[in-house]
């Protein structure tokens, strides 16, 4: 997955739920990359009674198991604590748990684009920027990790993107990487 080749090259940690399907497939790219800075996080849910959970993906490099839900913004769900450890939420394609961490980065006021199948974004409030490709989902974390609009704490405003352009500054406007005093900073995609 191009994405995670090219955030592993953005010095940030990546953060994922953990689990199988496009949370592995992004994990497993930037864990490929060998001269990356950042590493492969996990939060994890407590596993179901009877089931497997499939989690970890085996390229998450540091598992964080909580006592929390997979899915929701409930408070007993482990979205809350995804959002709010990444300092920028990528929304790539998925199900009821990526809709409702959409809705937790608009609440915790971080920065959050959605990329990939746009449809989705209808109705979404015009702090969730939008990004058709790679290159403009790089450019939208760069921007808000350089202008320091990642990271604000819970209540704060965020920095999101205005009119569906990426950072509101129309295409190609970017944001990404952490600051350089701090380390790597966590994104979620």
């Amino acid at each position: 997955m191009p994405l995670g080749r090219r955030l592993a090259r953005l010095g940030v940690h990546l953060l994922t739920g953990g689990g199988s399907g496009v949370m592995e497939s992004v994990s497993r790219a930037f864990a490929a990359v060998q001269e990356r800075d950042g590493l492969v996080i996990g939060v994890l849910p407590f596993p179901e009674t009877g089931a497997e959970s499939g989690h970890p993906n085996p390229w998450v490099e540091i598992a964080i198991r909580t006592h929390l839900g997979k899915q929701g913004a409930e408070f007993s769900s482990r979205n809350h604590v995804n959002v709010l450890t990444s300092d920028v939420v990528v929304a790539l394609p998925g199900s009821a748990g990526t809709a409702s961490e959409v809705a937790l980065s608009v609440r915790y006021g971080r920065p959050v684009v959605l990329f990939g199948d746009l449809d989705r974004a209808r109705g979404l409030p015009p702090e969730v920027a939008t990004a058709c490709t790679v290159e403009e989902v790089i450019a939208f974390v760069r921007e808000r990790l350089r202008d320091g609009r990642a990271g604000h704490e819970p209540g704060e405003p965020g920095g999101g993107g205005q009119g569906g352009q990426p950072g509101g500054a129309g295409p190609g406007a970017s944001r990404d990487t952490g600051s350089a005093d701090a380390g790597p900073t966590t994104v979620a995609p």
